[in-house]
């Protein structure tokens, strides 16, 4: 099927391009979605009589969405879940999780602004696209903690799992001392 495309879309074409898609995508996304126009000679004349407006609507939203990016870009948020010692979540962060962490922070993302590259299973810290405008994205990052405490430990650069180390090996440390006062303590009665 040719289409019109009504703005920018991503591996398909550039404003005002006549490209051809296949029917399902066309009639259950593009056309839908306000994105695209049939290719008809009557929608082409009509886009043609709208251009100028669609470019200034366009270029109007990027700026928006540039000034959005600027005070968005590099920003951490906190995502509080539930997980298992070895730090795997039980379920994992959705985009709609993210997007609520930065509406929380004062941010306005939608969910299907949320680009997740994979599921976010486990604990850490986490890179996220947002894409603001078709010409516009940005990367955040998800710090994905079971508490808060956590959190501000994870943001300082130490992991769980190190943190579990770091435990597990104060734990066995003061197991071998405390052995090494009951063989003294042994030693001194004999």
């Amino acid at each position: 099927m040719q289409v019109i495309l009504l703005e920018r879309v991503a591996k398909l074409g550039q404003m005002g391009e006549v490209v051809s898609v296949k029917d399902g995508y066309a009639r259950n996304f593009l056309l839908p979605q306000g994105k695209a126009l049939r290719a008809s000679d009557a929608n082409i004349k009509s886009f043609e009589a709208r251009k100028a407006q669609l470019e200034a609507r366009n270029l109007e939203t990027k700026k928006e969405a540039e000034a959005l990016a600027e005070k968005l870009a590099g920003s951490v948020f906190v995502v509080i879940r539930s997980a298992s010692d070895a730090g795997a979540l039980y379920g994992s962060v959705t985009p709609r999780d993210a997007a609520d962490a930065a509406t929380a922070a004062g941010f306005t993302v939608d969910k299907k602004q949320v680009a997740l590259k994979a599921p976010i299973k486990d604990l850490g810290l986490h890179e996220v696209h947002v894409v603001l405008h078709p010409e516009v994205d940005v990367t955040v990052v998800l710090n994905v903690a079971r508490s808060a405490e956590e959190a501000e430990l994870q943001a300082s650069g130490k992991s769980i799992q190190q943190l579990a180390a770091e435990a597990e090996a104060e734990a066995e440390f003061e197991i071998a001392e405390l052995f090494d006062e009951v063989g003294a303590a042994a030693g001194d009665e004999e």
